[in-house]
């Protein structure tokens, strides 16, 4: 199906339009996502083979091919997983190990693509000697949370909790906008994803500014939905520019305030060092210790340093002094 493009030459859309055409959001890839792809591609003679065994052996090429193309699903969502975590500052380990159970699937489908009566026993290796090579090729998963600290445990699960949602409804927003078809619209609102993304990592680095940013990820991230999704709608049927410009000046604003608050939660963080940094120059002040004495030129030194330098200093040197 095609799709409408909106750019400098597009009906509807004039040169100024074209300059505010905000630039598309990265998408977040793994550098090995392709790796997968090209194992299943790799194990395509079980399923072509299968067809010239007798039953038995066609029933464990079929199974072969299947668990170790299942195995690659399995790791390429464990890709997407890792890197998910490699990009934000404060994420927790994925709750399903996808890569450890894609090693052990892609084992499996070896196993049962190399088994027979007779050679049981190299099977197994062969099935081993595949979790070492998946393990090599696609690594290990993320086994640790990073940027949490510990302690924080229930705070951080009611920010997270709060932060799932909200991000059910930025989806949702997303969805609503690509069932346009318009990539000007769509790459706009990705833009707006990625800001209010940042105040997501703002409150899972902080859980205890959710009080503050609770009307944000609740209330306007729900509205903005529903007006996206009455947007979707009534665009499709009219295709109103009147409309279109009302929802992008919405847009706007909506961002503007995101990043508002982000901002703010960062300098409201930034008052809290100044504070500590405060209190502790008291405390240091009331220990005797002040930060305008300057420090000595050189550490102190034992008698016997100052003998073995005197020892050591050419006698110029000494005749300088």
């Amino acid at each position: 199906m095609s799709k409408r493009f909106g750019g400098r030459y597009s009906p509807g859309l004039g040169p100024q339009d074209d300059n505010r055409n905000p630039a598309p959001t990265p998408q977040i890839r793994h550098r090995l996502a392709g790796r997968p792809k090209y194992v299943t591609f790799a194990a395509l003679p079980f399923l072509f083979g299968a067809f010239f065994q007798d039953p038995t052996g066609m029933a464990g090429s079929l199974a072969a091919f299947g668990v170790i193309a299942s195995a690659m699903w399995m790791t390429g969502e464990g890709l997407a997983a890792e890197a998910a975590y490699q990009v934000r500052r404060v994420a927790r380990r994925p709750a399903i190990p996808r890569k450890l159970f894609g090693s052990v699937m892609t084992g499996l489908g070896l196993g049962l693509g190399a088994a027979g009566p007779e050679n049981l026993a190299g099977a197994g290796v062969i099935g081993a000697t595949g979790m070492v090579l998946h393990w090599l090729a696609f690594g290990a998963d993320p086994m640790r949370d990073k940027g949490i600290q510990a302690g924080g445990d229930f705070q951080q699960d009611r920010a997270q909790k709060m932060i799932d949602e909200a991000q059910t409804s930025l989806a949702q927003m997303q969805d609503a906008i690509r069932s346009l078809g318009d990539r000007w619209l769509e790459a706009r609102v990705d833009r707006f994803a990625a800001t209010v993304e940042a105040l997501f990592d703002r409150v899972r680095s902080n859980p205890g500014d959710l009080s503050a940013a609770r009307r944000y990820l609740g209330v306007y991230l729900t509205g903005a939905r529903d007006a996206t999704i009455k947007f979707a709608d009534l665009y499709r049927q009219t295709r109103d520019p009147s409309v279109r410009t009302s929802y992008e000046t919405f847009l706007d604003d909506l961002e503007k305030d995101f990043s508002a608050k982000s901002r703010r939660l960062l300098e409201g963080d930034r008052t809290d060092l100044d504070i500590e940094i405060s209190v502790l120059r008291e405390r240091l002040a009331r220990e005797g210790v002040r930060a305008s004495e300057p420090l000595p030129l050189e550490p102190p030194r034992t008698e016997t340093a100052r003998f073995i330098d005197e020892l050591l200093t050419p006698e110029r040197d000494k005749a300088r002094r």
